[in-house]
């Protein structure tokens, strides 16, 4: 039987935490040092994994064939600098942005590893829910080929399902993501400030906004999101979208222009298929 293949992880945020918590779990893999800016975060991290030792220094890590970086996007490059300038031996850097590329960690590739990105479909609230859950994930990944086999190996072992990305499409592939996750649960915030702007109260907004929006993510997975659109956009009460949009601009500007927007949107999508006009 082969060791499992040492871990190193930089970054002890929640998306760290689950993957190499389900990584220590399937015994293909050695979760081995754990890097955060404080050292009570990754001794925290260590803790949920189950293994590793909990640094603060980068330079203090040990040699691993895998380096698994979950920082923010905006530390990905200053972190494959310092890990290139380290002089570790030349190994696998994966990170999980789902926005930027593989090449983000180009220091890295310039001292002989091999990088590629790995981005799991999976709003990560929680660490202990998200190992509940994880298995049957998507998994969007692309970088250099021999990195792209070591992560499918590596997201399988936690469950994943993998599937490649084309580098040159990440920003509208996360932007996807955005809307279909973030952007979603802004709406849903925005719903409920409406309802409360209208009178109900706080009980019966948690019985209305459950039960509407149940319904909705059922006709859209069932149906999909032509056929499970409903609503005044989408049967062209005109009299109903001009009216309301108004009277939600009056209350909040900026929502009533979303408002406006979203339902010449629903309008299309509903005469045609897709959300904007053909050219």
């Amino acid at each position: 039987m082969n060791a499992p293949l040492r871990v190193n992880l930089i970054g002890a945020g929640r998306v760290g935490q689950t993957v190499c918590h389900l990584l220590q779990r399937s015994g293909r893999y050695r979760v081995q040092d754990i890097v955060a800016r404080s050292s009570a975060s990754a001794q925290a991290a260590a803790d949920f994994i189950g293994a590793g030792a909990a640094r603060t220094d980068i330079t203090a890590l040990r040699p691993a064939e895998i380096w698994l970086l979950t920082v923010p996007d905006t530390q990905i490059a200053a972190t494959a600098a310092s890990l290139a300038a380290a002089a570790y031996a030349p190994a696998i850097a994966l990170h999980c942005s789902g926005f930027l590329p593989a090449s983000e960690m180009a220091p890295l590739s310039k001292a002989g590893w091999q990088l590629a990105s790995a981005h799991p479909v999976y709003s990560f609230a929680d660490p202990a829910v998200a190992v509940r859950h994880f298995a049957g994930t998507p998994v969007g990944i692309e970088g250099d080929a021999p990195a792209i086999a070591v992560a499918e190996a590596l997201f399988a072992a936690t469950g994943a399902q993998c599937f490649a990305l084309r580098s040159e499409a990440k920003a509208i592939y996360h932007g996807a993501a955005v809307i279909a996750n973030n952007l979603t649960t802004v709406l849903q915030a925005l719903a409920q400030e409406a309802w409360a702007e209208a009178g109900l109260s706080p009980e019966m907004i948690r019985a209305v906004h459950p039960a509407l929006l149940r319904s909705t993510v059922e006709n859209v997975l069932t149906l999909g999101p032509q056929a499970g659109l409903t609503g005044p956009a989408a049967r062209g009460d005109l009299r109903v979208v001009h009216e309301q949009q108004a009277a939600i601009a009056g209350w909040h500007p900026a929502a009533g222009e979303v408002y406006r927007l979203l339902s010449t949107m629903a309008a299309e999508l509903k005469a045609t298929g897709q959300t904007r006009q053909a050219r």
